[in-house]
């Protein structure tokens, strides 16, 4: 019975160390890098679009960049 405790505690090891693979820990740490960013760029911005002028978070609008740009590139990738 002892040694089946000990395998068990092996197989929670290999099954830690086979979660954290070299993606996931690069997109952890981006997760945490944009954390960081959102947190440091709480403060409000003035936008204009076009005629109409907003106020907003200005990581809300640089998410919506993000985005914008991101349909963009699939859009013209798909395109090809």
């Amino acid at each position: 019975m002892h040694s089946h405790h000990h395998s068990e505690r092996q197989g929670t090891t290999r099954e830690t160390e086979t979660f954290w693979t070299t993606g996931r820990v690069v997109v952890a740490v981006i997760a945490g890098l944009t954390l960081w960013f959102v947190f440091a760029n709480t403060r409000q911005t003035r936008i204009r679009l076009w005629i109409p002028e907003v106020t907003m978070p200005l990581w809300l609008a640089l998410l919506f960049t993000l985005i914008i740009g991101a349909l963009a590139g699939r859009y013209l990738r798909h395109r090809k």
